[in-house]
């Protein structure tokens, strides 16, 4: 791999992810299609797994997506659900299912539901839940939605189950941001929660990277080497267009959004080292937040908007450190392992993810911030830029697996994992989106 980074773009002595940081070392692996196609293969046994069947939705045949498969695998995703076999059976919203059968199939709850293609071309989607235990009617919805949306539609549905069994808030609706290299270009995708239904939101001949979502889901800010240097924009999902945030002298880096969406703080070296500011994210003048000789850079906010959480190897190796959003003395966070960066501090306060480098390899590890205590989510050894999913349940993050790269996900104890990706193409810098307004 190459290990030459462009300085201050999380660069640090010996630092190795000079893939994570410029998309660098890709010319080996074969290209991505222009609209990959993701899996999801959900390996592992959680211990608490509800068991729910998913009866093929009346209609799905002739529909273009299988609603019942991409909800099921939505829940399976999560860590919280287990399928149960659901064939030879066909029922729609209406029916009122056999609770007996299902009970002797082990299962706890049952959607089933039906598709029906409109005169305008639209698709009218219907689905009920039962909790089979109970006997209970849970209630259910409908879609009316072009056929673009009806993979949305789904994600909805299982957003609808989830909340209404485990109490939480789904997040299958939301959208993942990340980047690929396809030969010699880079491309941002917005994608949905399971990684399909891409789209390209910026291409681009020089390497995008670091993009971050918006608290709100409207926009990404990101770094871009279009002007042969790293500057950060924002960008607009919806329109497409962008405006320059940050293009001072030296490097510009590491954007990362305040929870109010009014600031981003970055990573500058305009006065010489690699230090944090604060800009406006409209732009403006930046405020600068550490005075340090070391490398200062990676800020992500914690959900409160009072702290930021910071890498630095101003006691020698990259560490993660904590400090007030307005600047100030800052703590340190790591003290396990001599090499620890790329911080994501969870949406509800509680976890800290980050990749921490053993023996050589680079591990995602989640912190419990109350306590201190550390666990390794992974056994693959080339695990980067973590990034919680907004109920604070599931982290995804780019790895290889037997050589190709990957995105990931997993539960908080690492039982579950779900491959996203498919087997092709070269995939970085994932960003989770914020809860979507239905």
């Amino acid at each position: 791999m190459n290990n030459t980074l462009l300085p201050s773009i999380r660069s640090f002595p010996a630092q190795p992810l000079a893939r994570r940081s410029l998309l660098a070392a890709l010319a080996a692996s074969p290209a991505l299609p222009a609209l990959a196609q993701f899996r999801v293969e959900v390996s592992g046994v959680g211990l608490t797994q509800l068991p729910i069947a998913l009866v093929p939705f009346k209609g799905e045949d002739a529909s273009p997506q299988k609603i019942s498969e991409i909800v099921k695998a939505d829940l399976e995703r999560s860590g919280q659900f287990r399928g149960v076999d659901a064939s030879g059976q066909s029922m729609d919203e209406n029916a009122r299912p056999d609770l007996t059968l299902w009970r002797q199939r082990t299962a706890d709850s049952l959607v089933a539901g039906s598709v029906t293609r409109l005169a305008d071309g639209r698709y009218d989607v219907r689905f009920r839940l039962w909790d089979v235990v109970r006997g209970q009617d849970l209630g259910g919805q409908s879609y009316t939605v072009p056929q673009a949306d009806l993979r949305l539609a789904s994600h909805r549905i299982a957003d609808y189950v989830y909340e209404k069994l485990t109490g939480e808030k789904g997040i299958f609706s939301t959208r993942l941001a990340y980047v690929t290299r396809a030969g010699g270009r880079y491309t941002l995708w917005v994608a949905d929660a399971d990684g399909e239904n891409a789209q390209a939101a910026l291409a681009s001949p020089e390497p995008i990277i670091s993009p971050v979502w918006s608290p709100n889901g409207g926009q990404l800010a990101y770094v871009s080497f279009e002007s042969r240097k790293p500057v950060v924009y924002v960008h607009s999902v919806a329109t497409g267009q962008r405006r320059l945030v940050a293009n001072f002298k030296g490097s510009n880096s590491a954007p990362a959004w305040s929870p109010d969406g009014g600031t981003l703080a970055v990573t500058l070296s305009r006065d010489g080292g690699s230090q944090l500011f604060t800009i406006p994210a409209g732009g403006g003048e930046p405020r600068r937040l550490t005075q340090s000789s070391a490398i200062d850079t990676e800020p992500t906010y914690s959900a409160d908007g009072g702290t930021i959480y910071f890498v630095s190897d101003r006691g020698g190796s990259p560490q993660i450190y904590k400090m007030s959003a307005g600047g100030g003395n800052p703590t340190r966070v790591t003290f396990s392992g001599s090499y620890n960066i790329s911080p994501s501090v969870s949406p509800d306060g509680r976890w800290l993810a980050y990749i921490t480098r053993t023996g050589g390899a680079f591990k995602l590890q989640v912190m419990e911030l109350a306590s201190g205590t550390v666990t390794s989510l992974t056994d693959t050894s080339a695990d980067e830029n973590p990034s919680f999913a907004p109920n604070s349940k599931l982290i995804v993050y780019a790895t290889q697996l037997q050589g190709r790269e990957a995105l990931m996900t997993t539960t908080l104890d690492g039982k579950i994992k779900a491959r996203l990706a498919g087997k092709a193409g070269d995939i970085r810098e994932p960003d989770w989106g914020p809860f979507q307004k239905q």
